[in-house]
């Protein structure tokens, strides 16, 4: 997502009243003014399930404990693709 599809969105969470905003995309504080908005942003290190699974406990925690306004990043590791097999 780029800047000008990110702008609605957030405008969106604001309107809907979130609390928090979780994303994956890490690029987003580069693109946009993520501090003192009215709700809490949460930017994962990865996206990727299996990597992100043995933190959901860190990222559940990171979510109770978020404070409006501000812009975390929540190291959850980073995926490697798997090199694929030579064929023949």
């Amino acid at each position: 997502m780029g800047r000008s599809e990110n702008g609605p969105l957030l405008r969106l969470i604001e309107q809907e009243g979130f609390d928090v905003f979780l994303t994956g995309d890490q690029n987003m504080s580069n693109q946009q003014r993520l501090e003192g908005r009215p709700f809490a942003v949460l930017i994962l290190s990865a996206i990727n399930w299996p990597v992100v699974r043995p933190h959901v406990e860190k990222i559940a925690a990171a979510i109770q404990e978020a404070q409006r306004g501000t812009v975390e990043l929540i190291d959850c590791g980073v995926f490697t693709p798997r090199s694929k097999p030579n064929a023949g």
